[in-house]
């Protein structure tokens, strides 16, 4: 059974960082490329950023370029998301999914609210 279980999200100040994580266990994670995607409330879901099985190439959603940094952790199982210089519109419910066989696996997410 696919599993992803994010964690690390909160409350923080503009201008502060969070490191997010998403642990994962039912496949073969590093067979596996992972992106994180984000939903604020009214708003369509939309790619963060996305890393490839090996953690050689990574993209990111133009929004956050230069702020968020995506990395793997091949011997644990587990995808982080590195927020810096964090801001208001940065508030969303964060998701991290695994591309397995064609098929989209996906946590339950987790808050992050960037308010003063």
């Amino acid at each position: 059974q696919v599993k992803l279980v994010e964690s690390g999200g909160g409350l923080v100040q503009p201008g502060g960082s969070l490191r997010l994580s998403c642990a994962t266990s039912g496949f073969t994670f590093s067979s596996a490329p992972m992106s994180w995607y984000r939903q604020a409330p009214g708003k369509e879901r939309e790619l963060v950023a996305v890393i490839s099985s090996t953690g050689g190439s990574t993209n990111y959603g133009d929004s956050v370029k230069g702020r968020f940094t995506i990395s793997r952790d091949n011997a644990r199982d587990t995808v982080y998301l590195q927020m810096n210089s964090l801001k208001p519109e940065d508030t969303a419910v964060y998701y991290c999914k695994a591309q397995y066989y064609l098929r989209d696996y996906w946590g339950q997410g987790t808050q992050v609210t960037v308010s003063s």
